[in-house]
């Protein structure tokens, strides 16, 4: 098995985020199961072209999202914990919800203001 990880040059998305985002979606499918072993920071930044601090960037970001461990001196992994995402994805709608009401928001301006900035990330369109 490899990371099959492709960076756009001409994306609007940063680098980092382009890997960020390749990478969780591969560990939320499975295509990289629970405790695949990741490349080092400065081996994947040479086999894509990036500078090291693009590479740790993206992989301090998903640690910090629960999507890879790092073991110290044995490397950086898939976490086992495969709810990661949608765990933190409750947590921040939970988050909103708070603050939207502590707003004054009425419970359909908060729908909408969410739907709002879930189409301006996801683009437009319905599903």
């Amino acid at each position: 098995m490899t990371l099959n990880i492709a960076i756009d040059a001409d994306a609007s998305d940063a680098p980092y985020e382009q890997l960020r985002a390749q990478i969780s979606e591969q560990a939320r499918s499975g295509t990289l199961p629970a405790g695949y072993r990741l490349p080092t920071v400065r081996g994947l930044a040479q086999e894509l072209g990036l500078a090291a601090n693009t590479v740790a960037k993206a992989y301090r970001a998903l640690e910090s999202d629960g999507v890879i461990e790092t073991r110290g001196r044995n490397g950086t992994f898939v976490a086992a914990a495969g709810d990661a995402a949608a765990r933190r994805a409750a947590e921040a709608a939970a988050e909103f919800a708070t603050q939207a009401r502590r707003l004054g928001l009425s419970r359909e301006a908060a729908r909408e203001a969410a739907e709002a900035a879930v189409r301006a990330v996801y683009g437009g369109g319905g599903a």
